[in-house]
Protein backbone atom coordinates (compact mmCIF):
# COMPACT_ATOMS: atom_id res chain seq x y z
CA UNK A 1 0.00 0.00 0.00
CA UNK A 2 1.11 3.68 -1.00
CA UNK A 3 2.49 5.33 2.21
CA UNK A 4 1.25 9.24 1.83
CA UNK A 5 -1.81 10.60 2.85
CA UNK A 6 -4.20 13.21 1.44
CA UNK A 7 -6.59 15.64 4.03
CA UNK A 8 -10.03 16.10 3.02
CA UNK A 9 -11.41 19.77 3.88
CA UNK A 10 -12.90 19.71 7.18
CA UNK A 11 -16.32 19.90 7.35
CA UNK A 12 -19.29 20.73 10.35
CA UNK A 13 -22.81 19.57 10.24
CA UNK A 14 -25.01 19.68 12.73
CA UNK A 15 -26.61 16.30 13.53
CA UNK A 16 -30.40 17.42 14.79
CA UNK A 17 -31.16 20.77 12.88
CA UNK A 18 -29.30 19.80 9.59
CA UNK A 19 -32.21 19.60 7.14
CA UNK A 20 -30.36 17.10 4.87
CA UNK A 21 -32.12 15.42 1.54
CA UNK A 22 -34.29 11.75 1.60
CA UNK A 23 -31.32 9.02 1.13
CA UNK A 24 -32.82 5.79 -1.22
CA UNK A 25 -31.09 2.82 -0.26
CA UNK A 26 -31.27 1.46 -3.70
CA UNK A 27 -28.55 -1.00 -2.27
CA UNK A 28 -30.76 -3.77 -0.33
CA UNK A 29 -34.34 -3.16 -2.05
CA UNK A 30 -33.49 -5.88 -4.16
CA UNK A 31 -30.94 -8.47 -4.41
CA UNK A 32 -30.30 -11.07 -7.42
CA UNK A 33 -29.64 -15.10 -7.52
CA UNK A 34 -29.36 -17.42 -9.88
CA UNK A 35 -32.39 -19.94 -10.48
CA UNK A 36 -35.61 -20.62 -8.61
CA UNK A 37 -34.47 -24.45 -7.79
CA UNK A 38 -31.56 -23.05 -5.72
CA UNK A 39 -33.31 -21.61 -3.54
CA UNK A 40 -34.85 -25.31 -2.62
CA UNK A 41 -31.03 -25.51 -0.61
CA UNK A 42 -30.27 -25.16 2.74
CA UNK A 43 -27.09 -22.86 2.39
CA UNK A 44 -29.07 -21.12 -0.25
CA UNK A 45 -31.56 -20.03 2.34
CA UNK A 46 -29.20 -19.49 5.21
CA UNK A 47 -27.19 -17.07 3.21
CA UNK A 48 -30.76 -15.34 2.27
CA UNK A 49 -31.89 -15.09 5.59
CA UNK A 50 -28.74 -13.55 7.00
CA UNK A 51 -29.09 -11.06 3.28
CA UNK A 52 -32.33 -10.05 4.97
CA UNK A 53 -31.41 -9.72 8.59
CA UNK A 54 -28.14 -8.32 8.47
CA UNK A 55 -27.66 -6.61 4.90
CA UNK A 56 -31.69 -5.67 4.88
CA UNK A 57 -32.39 -7.32 1.88
CA UNK A 58 -36.15 -6.35 0.62
CA UNK A 59 -37.01 -8.37 -2.59
CA UNK A 60 -34.80 -10.73 -4.43
CA UNK A 61 -35.08 -11.48 -7.99
CA UNK A 62 -34.14 -14.94 -9.99
CA UNK A 63 -34.44 -16.42 -13.16
CA UNK A 64 -36.12 -20.08 -13.66
CA UNK A 65 -39.44 -19.81 -12.31
CA UNK A 66 -40.91 -21.77 -15.16
CA UNK A 67 -37.88 -24.09 -15.52
CA UNK A 68 -38.29 -27.83 -15.89
CA UNK A 69 -36.69 -28.19 -12.44
CA UNK A 70 -39.53 -26.13 -11.22
CA UNK A 71 -42.16 -28.60 -12.19
CA UNK A 72 -45.06 -26.06 -13.00
CA UNK A 73 -45.85 -27.03 -16.44
CA UNK A 74 -46.75 -30.60 -16.51
CA UNK A 75 -47.71 -32.20 -20.03
CA UNK A 76 -47.16 -35.80 -18.87
CA UNK A 77 -47.11 -37.55 -15.46
CA UNK A 78 -43.23 -37.92 -15.38
CA UNK A 79 -43.38 -41.79 -15.89
CA UNK A 80 -41.52 -44.11 -13.72
CA UNK A 81 -39.26 -47.12 -15.35
CA UNK A 82 -41.67 -46.75 -18.45
CA UNK A 83 -41.95 -43.43 -20.88
CA UNK A 84 -43.95 -40.74 -19.25
CA UNK A 85 -47.54 -40.53 -20.21
CA UNK A 86 -49.30 -37.72 -21.93
CA UNK A 87 -51.86 -36.05 -19.99
CA UNK A 88 -55.14 -34.88 -21.77
CA UNK A 89 -54.52 -31.35 -21.04
CA UNK A 90 -51.34 -29.46 -19.19
CA UNK A 91 -51.67 -29.17 -15.69
CA UNK A 92 -49.76 -26.50 -13.56
CA UNK A 93 -48.36 -27.62 -9.94
CA UNK A 94 -46.42 -24.90 -8.04
CA UNK A 95 -45.51 -27.26 -5.20
CA UNK A 96 -41.64 -26.12 -5.22
CA UNK A 97 -42.54 -22.55 -6.24
CA UNK A 98 -45.12 -22.59 -3.27
CA UNK A 99 -41.55 -23.81 -1.19
CA UNK A 100 -39.57 -20.88 -2.24
CA UNK A 101 -41.85 -18.51 -2.26
CA UNK A 102 -43.03 -18.88 1.50
CA UNK A 103 -39.44 -19.26 2.60
CA UNK A 104 -38.36 -15.66 0.97
CA UNK A 105 -41.75 -13.82 2.88
CA UNK A 106 -41.16 -15.81 6.05
CA UNK A 107 -37.87 -14.14 6.03
CA UNK A 108 -39.15 -10.90 5.56
CA UNK A 109 -38.85 -10.01 2.11
CA UNK A 110 -40.73 -10.26 -1.41
CA UNK A 111 -40.01 -11.87 -4.70
CA UNK A 112 -39.35 -9.56 -7.44
CA UNK A 113 -40.72 -12.17 -10.12
CA UNK A 114 -38.61 -12.43 -13.29
CA UNK A 115 -41.30 -13.82 -15.62
CA UNK A 116 -39.31 -16.94 -17.53
CA UNK A 117 -37.97 -19.28 -18.86
CA UNK A 118 -40.66 -21.28 -21.15
CA UNK A 119 -41.46 -24.67 -20.44
CA UNK A 120 -39.84 -27.26 -22.39
CA UNK A 121 -43.56 -28.59 -23.41
CA UNK A 122 -44.07 -24.61 -24.43
CA UNK A 123 -40.64 -23.93 -26.14
CA UNK A 124 -39.86 -23.42 -29.68
CA UNK A 125 -36.36 -24.22 -29.11
CA UNK A 126 -34.74 -25.95 -25.67
CA UNK A 127 -31.46 -26.29 -24.13
CA UNK A 128 -30.37 -22.91 -25.15
CA UNK A 129 -27.90 -22.07 -22.63
CA UNK A 130 -26.61 -23.10 -18.86
CA UNK A 131 -25.66 -26.45 -17.61
CA UNK A 132 -29.24 -26.55 -16.31
CA UNK A 133 -30.25 -25.90 -20.27
CA UNK A 134 -32.65 -23.60 -19.63
CA UNK A 135 -34.91 -22.78 -22.62
CA UNK A 136 -35.41 -19.50 -23.88
CA UNK A 137 -37.44 -19.39 -27.02
CA UNK A 138 -40.88 -17.95 -27.78
CA UNK A 139 -43.48 -20.02 -27.08
CA UNK A 140 -45.29 -22.29 -29.30
CA UNK A 141 -48.58 -20.65 -28.06
CA UNK A 142 -48.88 -17.54 -26.47
CA UNK A 143 -52.33 -18.14 -25.51
CA UNK A 144 -50.95 -21.35 -23.23
CA UNK A 145 -48.03 -19.07 -22.08
CA UNK A 146 -50.91 -16.38 -21.14
CA UNK A 147 -52.66 -19.03 -19.41
CA UNK A 148 -49.74 -20.39 -17.15
CA UNK A 149 -48.83 -16.46 -16.24
CA UNK A 150 -52.15 -15.67 -15.57
CA UNK A 151 -53.10 -18.75 -13.47
CA UNK A 152 -49.68 -18.46 -11.79
CA UNK A 153 -50.50 -14.78 -10.90
CA UNK A 154 -53.84 -15.89 -9.65
CA UNK A 155 -52.65 -18.96 -7.35
CA UNK A 156 -49.71 -16.01 -5.71
CA UNK A 157 -53.26 -13.86 -5.00
CA UNK A 158 -54.88 -16.93 -3.74
CA UNK A 159 -52.04 -18.35 -1.40
CA UNK A 160 -50.77 -14.66 -0.36
CA UNK A 161 -53.68 -12.38 -0.40
CA UNK A 162 -54.29 -9.60 -3.47
CA UNK A 163 -52.41 -6.64 -1.20
CA UNK A 164 -49.19 -8.25 -0.95
CA UNK A 165 -48.98 -9.50 -4.63
CA UNK A 166 -49.70 -5.74 -5.37
CA UNK A 167 -46.44 -5.28 -3.66
CA UNK A 168 -44.33 -7.60 -5.80
CA UNK A 169 -42.90 -6.61 -8.85
CA UNK A 170 -43.34 -8.67 -11.78
CA UNK A 171 -40.34 -8.48 -15.04
CA UNK A 172 -40.85 -9.93 -18.53
CA UNK A 173 -37.79 -12.19 -19.28
CA UNK A 174 -33.78 -11.59 -18.87
CA UNK A 175 -31.89 -9.86 -21.21
CA UNK A 176 -34.10 -10.86 -24.62
CA UNK A 177 -31.40 -8.98 -26.67
CA UNK A 178 -28.88 -11.63 -26.29
CA UNK A 179 -29.66 -13.60 -28.99
CA UNK A 180 -29.01 -16.77 -29.13
CA UNK A 181 -28.62 -17.58 -25.71
CA UNK A 182 -31.07 -15.50 -23.42
CA UNK A 183 -33.83 -15.43 -26.30
CA UNK A 184 -33.93 -16.98 -29.75
CA UNK A 185 -36.18 -14.69 -31.11
CA UNK A 186 -36.75 -11.31 -32.42
CA UNK A 187 -36.96 -8.06 -30.65
CA UNK A 188 -40.65 -7.95 -32.40
CA UNK A 189 -41.12 -11.57 -31.02
CA UNK A 190 -39.95 -10.18 -27.57
CA UNK A 191 -42.04 -7.12 -27.46
CA UNK A 192 -45.71 -9.42 -28.46
CA UNK A 193 -44.42 -11.37 -25.44
CA UNK A 194 -43.89 -7.95 -23.15
CA UNK A 195 -47.39 -7.14 -24.37
CA UNK A 196 -49.56 -10.00 -24.10
CA UNK A 197 -47.97 -11.25 -20.40
CA UNK A 198 -48.42 -7.06 -19.56
CA UNK A 199 -51.91 -7.32 -20.47
CA UNK A 200 -52.70 -10.72 -18.91
CA UNK A 201 -50.94 -9.63 -15.50
CA UNK A 202 -53.08 -6.42 -15.53
CA UNK A 203 -55.94 -8.79 -16.56
CA UNK A 204 -55.99 -10.28 -12.57
CA UNK A 205 -55.34 -7.13 -11.23
CA UNK A 206 -55.25 -3.59 -12.96
CA UNK A 207 -53.12 -2.47 -10.02
CA UNK A 208 -49.95 -4.85 -10.21
CA UNK A 209 -47.08 -3.81 -11.78
CA UNK A 210 -45.30 -5.12 -14.36
CA UNK A 211 -42.05 -3.93 -16.75
CA UNK A 212 -39.21 -4.61 -19.16
CA UNK A 213 -36.93 -5.29 -21.40
CA UNK A 214 -34.49 -6.30 -18.46
CA UNK A 215 -32.13 -5.95 -21.46
CA UNK A 216 -27.84 -6.62 -20.84
CA UNK A 217 -25.89 -3.34 -20.46
CA UNK A 218 -25.26 -0.21 -22.40
CA UNK A 219 -23.53 0.10 -25.77
CA UNK A 220 -22.05 2.52 -27.86
CA UNK A 221 -23.29 1.60 -31.40
CA UNK A 222 -26.32 0.34 -33.28
CA UNK A 223 -25.87 -3.49 -33.03
CA UNK A 224 -28.91 -3.86 -31.58
CA UNK A 225 -31.00 -1.19 -33.71
CA UNK A 226 -33.35 -3.87 -35.44
CA UNK A 227 -34.56 -7.33 -35.30
CA UNK A 228 -31.03 -8.85 -34.57
CA UNK A 229 -27.54 -8.07 -33.02
CA UNK A 230 -25.45 -7.17 -35.89
CA UNK A 231 -22.00 -7.49 -35.41
CA UNK A 232 -20.90 -5.36 -37.86
CA UNK A 233 -22.21 -2.73 -35.84
CA UNK A 234 -19.31 -3.30 -33.67
CA UNK A 235 -15.92 -2.77 -34.94
CA UNK A 236 -15.77 0.91 -34.58
CA UNK A 237 -16.03 0.09 -30.91
CA UNK A 238 -13.67 -2.62 -31.10
CA UNK A 239 -11.00 -0.80 -32.37
CA UNK A 240 -11.92 2.87 -30.92
CA UNK A 241 -9.10 4.39 -28.48
CA UNK A 242 -11.30 5.98 -25.69
CA UNK A 243 -13.95 3.66 -25.41
CA UNK A 244 -15.66 6.65 -22.51
CA UNK A 245 -16.27 9.11 -25.38
CA UNK A 246 -18.68 7.01 -27.09
CA UNK A 247 -22.18 7.77 -26.96
CA UNK A 248 -22.92 5.10 -24.67
CA UNK A 249 -27.04 4.28 -24.89
CA UNK A 250 -29.17 1.65 -23.38
CA UNK A 251 -30.52 -1.27 -25.26
CA UNK A 252 -34.45 -1.29 -26.50
CA UNK A 253 -35.82 1.20 -23.15
CA UNK A 254 -36.49 3.42 -26.58
CA UNK A 255 -37.77 0.73 -28.48
CA UNK A 256 -40.19 -0.18 -25.69
CA UNK A 257 -41.80 2.83 -24.54
CA UNK A 258 -42.72 3.86 -28.07
CA UNK A 259 -43.81 0.18 -28.28
CA UNK A 260 -46.37 0.64 -25.18
CA UNK A 261 -47.26 3.81 -25.92
CA UNK A 262 -48.37 3.10 -29.48
CA UNK A 263 -50.40 0.22 -28.50
CA UNK A 264 -51.66 1.47 -25.21
CA UNK A 265 -49.57 -0.99 -22.96
CA UNK A 266 -48.98 -1.00 -19.48
CA UNK A 267 -45.42 -0.29 -18.52
CA UNK A 268 -45.30 0.53 -14.87
CA UNK A 269 -41.09 0.08 -14.44
CA UNK A 270 -38.30 0.07 -16.79
CA UNK A 271 -35.66 -3.21 -15.88
CA UNK A 272 -32.25 -3.37 -17.72
CA UNK A 273 -28.44 -4.22 -16.08
CA UNK A 274 -25.74 -2.12 -15.90
CA UNK A 275 -22.83 -4.04 -15.99
CA UNK A 276 -19.82 -1.61 -16.88
CA UNK A 277 -18.17 -3.41 -19.30
CA UNK A 278 -18.92 -4.25 -23.16
CA UNK A 279 -17.60 -7.19 -25.39
CA UNK A 280 -17.14 -5.64 -29.10
CA UNK A 281 -16.51 -7.70 -31.64
CA UNK A 282 -14.09 -6.72 -34.26
CA UNK A 283 -13.94 -6.88 -38.11
CA UNK A 284 -11.00 -9.91 -37.75
CA UNK A 285 -13.84 -11.55 -35.43
CA UNK A 286 -11.81 -11.25 -32.44
CA UNK A 287 -13.35 -9.78 -29.59
CA UNK A 288 -12.73 -6.64 -27.20
CA UNK A 289 -12.92 -6.83 -23.49
CA UNK A 290 -14.12 -3.10 -22.48
CA UNK A 291 -14.12 -1.60 -19.12
CA UNK A 292 -15.86 1.38 -18.99
CA UNK A 293 -14.53 4.66 -16.42
CA UNK A 294 -15.51 4.45 -12.44
CA UNK A 295 -18.53 6.49 -12.95
CA UNK A 296 -20.49 4.66 -15.90
CA UNK A 297 -23.40 3.71 -13.82
CA UNK A 298 -24.17 6.88 -12.52
CA UNK A 299 -23.84 8.09 -16.27
CA UNK A 300 -26.11 5.55 -17.38
CA UNK A 301 -28.92 6.22 -14.97
CA UNK A 302 -28.67 9.22 -15.38
CA UNK A 303 -29.57 9.04 -18.91
CA UNK A 304 -32.46 6.47 -18.35
CA UNK A 305 -33.81 9.44 -16.30
CA UNK A 306 -33.66 11.92 -19.18
CA UNK A 307 -35.54 9.10 -21.24
CA UNK A 308 -38.25 8.04 -18.78
CA UNK A 309 -39.00 11.79 -17.43
CA UNK A 310 -39.59 12.65 -21.51
CA UNK A 311 -40.90 9.57 -22.58
CA UNK A 312 -45.45 9.21 -21.94
CA UNK A 313 -44.43 7.54 -19.09
CA UNK A 314 -43.05 10.06 -16.39
CA UNK A 315 -43.56 8.14 -13.82
CA UNK A 316 -42.54 4.96 -14.19
CA UNK A 317 -40.45 3.41 -11.81
CA UNK A 318 -36.82 2.34 -12.53
CA UNK A 319 -35.57 -0.87 -11.61
CA UNK A 320 -31.74 -2.03 -12.58
CA UNK A 321 -31.96 -5.74 -11.99
CA UNK A 322 -28.60 -6.87 -12.38
CA UNK A 323 -25.84 -4.53 -11.54
CA UNK A 324 -21.93 -5.44 -10.45
CA UNK A 325 -18.56 -4.64 -10.88
CA UNK A 326 -18.80 -7.48 -14.35
CA UNK A 327 -21.08 -9.61 -15.65
CA UNK A 328 -18.93 -12.95 -15.40
CA UNK A 329 -19.54 -15.08 -12.68
CA UNK A 330 -15.29 -15.95 -12.68
CA UNK A 331 -14.46 -12.43 -12.24
CA UNK A 332 -11.63 -12.42 -9.40
CA UNK A 333 -12.45 -9.16 -8.63
CA UNK A 334 -15.83 -9.82 -7.10
CA UNK A 335 -13.96 -11.51 -3.93
CA UNK A 336 -11.93 -8.61 -3.34
CA UNK A 337 -11.58 -5.38 -1.07
CA UNK A 338 -11.85 -3.57 -4.50
CA UNK A 339 -14.84 -4.61 -5.10
CA UNK A 340 -16.37 -3.58 -1.95
CA UNK A 341 -14.54 -0.36 -2.32
CA UNK A 342 -15.92 0.48 -6.33
CA UNK A 343 -19.61 -1.03 -5.12
CA UNK A 344 -19.97 1.33 -1.89
CA UNK A 345 -18.89 4.37 -4.16
CA UNK A 346 -21.06 4.04 -6.50
CA UNK A 347 -23.94 3.17 -4.65
CA UNK A 348 -23.92 6.17 -2.80
CA UNK A 349 -23.38 8.25 -5.24
CA UNK A 350 -26.43 6.81 -7.79
CA UNK A 351 -28.86 6.74 -4.48
CA UNK A 352 -31.22 9.27 -5.52
CA UNK A 353 -31.28 7.65 -9.41
CA UNK A 354 -33.30 4.49 -9.26
CA UNK A 355 -35.52 2.66 -7.21
CA UNK A 356 -33.65 -0.12 -7.37
CA UNK A 357 -30.07 -1.41 -7.96
CA UNK A 358 -30.04 -4.92 -7.50
CA UNK A 359 -26.81 -6.59 -6.54
CA UNK A 360 -25.79 -10.05 -8.88
CA UNK A 361 -26.02 -11.34 -6.50
CA UNK A 362 -25.88 -12.35 -3.04
CA UNK A 363 -24.52 -15.96 -2.92
CA UNK A 364 -21.92 -17.74 -4.74
CA UNK A 365 -24.10 -20.57 -4.58
CA UNK A 366 -24.69 -20.00 -8.33
CA UNK A 367 -24.94 -22.51 -10.99
CA UNK A 368 -25.32 -20.98 -14.31
CA UNK A 369 -21.45 -22.27 -15.35
CA UNK A 370 -21.93 -25.21 -12.82
CA UNK A 371 -20.69 -25.25 -9.36
CA UNK A 372 -17.17 -23.05 -8.83
CA UNK A 373 -13.98 -24.32 -8.81
CA UNK A 374 -12.44 -23.48 -5.40
CA UNK A 375 -13.95 -21.49 -2.64
CA UNK A 376 -12.51 -18.12 -4.24
CA UNK A 377 -13.30 -18.62 -7.84
CA UNK A 378 -14.60 -15.08 -8.91
CA UNK A 379 -18.24 -15.74 -7.76
CA UNK A 380 -20.74 -13.13 -7.99
CA UNK A 381 -22.23 -13.86 -4.26
CA UNK A 382 -21.45 -11.55 -1.20
CA UNK A 383 -20.70 -14.77 0.78
CA UNK A 384 -18.73 -17.93 -1.05
CA UNK A 385 -20.39 -21.36 -1.42
CA UNK A 386 -19.41 -22.18 2.60
CA UNK A 387 -20.95 -18.97 3.74
CA UNK A 388 -18.12 -16.82 4.01
CA UNK A 389 -18.58 -13.45 3.95
CA UNK A 390 -15.96 -11.27 1.39
CA UNK A 391 -15.24 -7.37 1.77
CA UNK A 392 -18.35 -6.72 -0.51
CA UNK A 393 -20.59 -8.46 2.25
CA UNK A 394 -19.40 -6.04 4.88
CA UNK A 395 -19.81 -3.11 2.73
CA UNK A 396 -23.70 -3.97 2.01
CA UNK A 397 -23.76 -3.90 5.99
CA UNK A 398 -22.49 -0.63 6.54
CA UNK A 399 -24.24 0.84 3.62
CA UNK A 400 -27.85 -1.00 5.28
CA UNK A 401 -26.71 0.80 8.94
CA UNK A 402 -27.10 4.50 7.10
CA UNK A 403 -30.01 6.46 7.93
CA UNK A 404 -32.55 7.79 5.43
CA UNK A 405 -31.64 11.35 5.43
CA UNK A 406 -28.27 12.47 3.66
CA UNK A 407 -26.88 15.34 6.10
CA UNK A 408 -23.58 15.95 4.13
CA UNK A 409 -22.69 13.87 1.03
CA UNK A 410 -18.86 14.18 -0.10
CA UNK A 411 -16.77 12.60 -2.71
CA UNK A 412 -15.82 10.10 -0.39
CA UNK A 413 -18.79 9.63 2.12
CA UNK A 414 -21.71 9.96 3.65
CA UNK A 415 -23.05 11.16 6.91
CA UNK A 416 -26.60 10.63 7.78
CA UNK A 417 -29.61 10.65 10.17
CA UNK A 418 -32.12 7.75 10.87
CA UNK A 419 -35.45 10.05 10.82
CA UNK A 420 -37.38 7.68 13.07
CA UNK A 421 -34.74 7.29 15.81
CA UNK A 422 -32.77 10.77 14.79
CA UNK A 423 -29.26 8.42 15.01
CA UNK A 424 -26.52 9.66 12.83
CA UNK A 425 -24.47 7.41 11.42
CA UNK A 426 -22.28 7.86 8.46
CA UNK A 427 -19.88 5.14 5.48
CA UNK A 428 -16.47 6.61 4.57
CA UNK A 429 -14.53 5.18 2.32
CA UNK A 430 -11.01 5.65 0.16
CA UNK A 431 -10.98 4.38 -3.78
CA UNK A 432 -7.63 5.60 -4.23
CA UNK A 433 -6.62 8.80 -6.45
CA UNK A 434 -4.13 6.42 -8.24
CA UNK A 435 -6.97 4.79 -9.85
CA UNK A 436 -8.29 8.31 -11.74
CA UNK A 437 -11.24 7.30 -13.60
CA UNK A 438 -10.69 3.52 -13.54
CA UNK A 439 -12.86 1.26 -12.68
CA UNK A 440 -12.09 -2.03 -11.63
CA UNK A 441 -13.19 -5.74 -12.75
CA UNK A 442 -12.20 -8.67 -15.85
CA UNK A 443 -9.92 -10.17 -13.94
CA UNK A 444 -9.61 -13.99 -14.26
CA UNK A 445 -7.29 -14.62 -11.52
CA UNK A 446 -6.71 -13.45 -7.88
CA UNK A 447 -3.56 -13.00 -8.52
CA UNK A 448 -4.05 -10.68 -11.61
CA UNK A 449 -6.02 -8.66 -8.88
CA UNK A 450 -3.35 -8.11 -6.20
CA UNK A 451 -1.54 -5.28 -8.19
CA UNK A 452 -4.06 -2.94 -7.37
CA UNK A 453 -3.02 -3.18 -3.89
CA UNK A 454 -0.48 -0.96 -4.49
CA UNK A 455 -2.53 1.97 -5.36
CA UNK A 456 -2.93 5.05 -3.02
CA UNK A 457 -2.36 7.17 -1.07
CA UNK A 458 -4.47 6.85 2.02
CA UNK A 459 -6.88 9.51 2.82
CA UNK A 460 -7.48 11.40 6.33
CA UNK A 461 -11.24 12.21 6.89
CA UNK A 462 -12.08 15.68 9.32
CA UNK A 463 -15.14 16.06 10.38
CA UNK A 464 -17.24 17.56 13.16
CA UNK A 465 -20.88 16.70 14.24
CA UNK A 466 -22.96 18.93 16.32
CA UNK A 467 -26.06 18.50 18.38
CA UNK A 468 -25.72 14.83 19.49
CA UNK A 469 -26.72 14.10 23.12
CA UNK A 470 -23.49 14.22 25.19
CA UNK A 471 -21.25 11.10 25.30
CA UNK A 472 -22.69 9.48 22.59
CA UNK A 473 -21.00 7.05 22.27
CA UNK A 474 -20.23 5.34 18.26
CA UNK A 475 -18.42 2.04 17.16
CA UNK A 476 -16.33 2.93 14.18
CA UNK A 477 -15.65 -0.27 11.65
CA UNK A 478 -13.47 -1.06 8.88
CA UNK A 479 -12.07 -2.94 6.03
CA UNK A 480 -8.98 -2.98 5.13
CA UNK A 481 -6.06 -5.19 3.48
CA UNK A 482 -5.63 -6.50 6.91
CA UNK A 483 -9.02 -6.79 8.01
CA UNK A 484 -11.77 -8.79 6.83
CA UNK A 485 -9.50 -9.42 3.78
CA UNK A 486 -10.67 -13.22 3.32
CA UNK A 487 -9.90 -13.87 0.00
CA UNK A 488 -5.81 -12.22 -0.12
CA UNK A 489 -5.79 -14.70 3.54
CA UNK A 490 -7.81 -17.73 1.35
CA UNK A 491 -4.70 -16.57 -1.30
CA UNK A 492 -1.73 -16.33 1.47
CA UNK A 493 -3.20 -20.45 2.77
CA UNK A 494 -2.13 -21.22 -0.67
CA UNK A 495 -5.38 -21.13 -2.05
CA UNK A 496 -6.18 -24.56 -1.52
CA UNK A 497 -9.08 -25.96 -3.97
CA UNK A 498 -10.88 -27.92 -0.92
CA UNK A 499 -11.00 -26.81 2.67
CA UNK A 500 -11.27 -28.36 5.47
CA UNK A 501 -12.93 -27.75 8.21
CA UNK A 502 -10.19 -26.35 9.96
CA UNK A 503 -9.56 -23.93 7.20
CA UNK A 504 -12.81 -22.89 7.05
CA UNK A 505 -13.17 -22.29 10.44
CA UNK A 506 -9.37 -20.01 10.04
CA UNK A 507 -11.24 -17.75 7.18
CA UNK A 508 -14.44 -17.49 8.74
CA UNK A 509 -12.46 -15.92 11.86
CA UNK A 510 -10.77 -13.23 9.42
CA UNK A 511 -13.27 -12.80 7.30
CA UNK A 512 -15.04 -11.06 10.00
CA UNK A 513 -12.38 -9.60 11.88
CA UNK A 514 -12.80 -6.36 10.91
CA UNK A 515 -11.12 -2.96 12.66
CA UNK A 516 -13.36 -1.94 15.28
CA UNK A 517 -13.16 1.40 17.56
CA UNK A 518 -15.05 3.64 19.00
CA UNK A 519 -15.60 7.47 18.98
CA UNK A 520 -17.35 9.79 21.75
CA UNK A 521 -19.18 13.02 21.71
CA UNK A 522 -18.04 15.60 23.92
CA UNK A 523 -20.24 16.97 26.84
CA UNK A 524 -21.35 19.47 24.64
CA UNK A 525 -22.53 16.86 22.07
CA UNK A 526 -19.73 17.84 19.29
CA UNK A 527 -18.60 14.92 17.34
CA UNK A 528 -15.20 15.10 16.14
CA UNK A 529 -14.23 12.41 13.53
CA UNK A 530 -10.35 12.87 12.53
CA UNK A 531 -9.80 9.17 11.04
CA UNK A 532 -6.93 7.70 8.26
CA UNK A 533 -8.84 5.54 5.74
CA UNK A 534 -5.83 3.38 4.12
CA UNK A 535 -6.15 2.75 0.24
CA UNK A 536 -9.25 0.52 -0.53
CA UNK A 537 -10.69 0.74 2.92
CA UNK A 538 -14.39 1.35 3.64
CA UNK A 539 -15.13 2.22 7.20
CA UNK A 540 -18.82 2.79 9.04
CA UNK A 541 -19.68 4.94 12.32
CA UNK A 542 -22.56 3.72 13.65
CA UNK A 543 -24.40 4.37 17.73
CA UNK A 544 -22.86 2.01 19.91
CA UNK A 545 -25.17 -1.06 21.21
Amino acid sequence: MADSTTTLPDLTIDGVTAVGAPLRHIWNECVGAGRANEALRADWQQHFTEAVTVLGARYVRFHGLFHDDMFVYRASDGGGFGPPTPLDEPVLTFSYVDKVFDFILASGARPFVELGFMPRELATETETLFWWKAHCSPPTDMERWTWLVTATVEHWIERYGLDEVRQWRFEVWNEPNLVPYFWTGTRTQYFELYEATARAVKAVDPELKVGGPSTSVFVPDDRYAGEWEDRSAEHATAEAQDVDALDWRPVWIEELIDWCARRDVPLDFLSTHLYPTDLAFGASGQVRHIRRHVDATHDDLVALRKIIAASPFPDAELHITEWSSSPSSRDAIHDTLFAATYITRAYLRCAALADSVSYWTFTDVFEEGGAGIGPFHGGFGLVNEQGLHKPTYHAFAMLSRLGDTALAVTPHGTITRDSGTGSVSAVFFNYPDDMGADGVGSETTYAATRALAEKGPARRIRHTVEGLAPGTVFTVESIDWDHGNVAEAWHRMGAPLNLTPAQTAELRGVADTLRVGTLTASDAGVLDIDLDLPAWSVLSITPAG
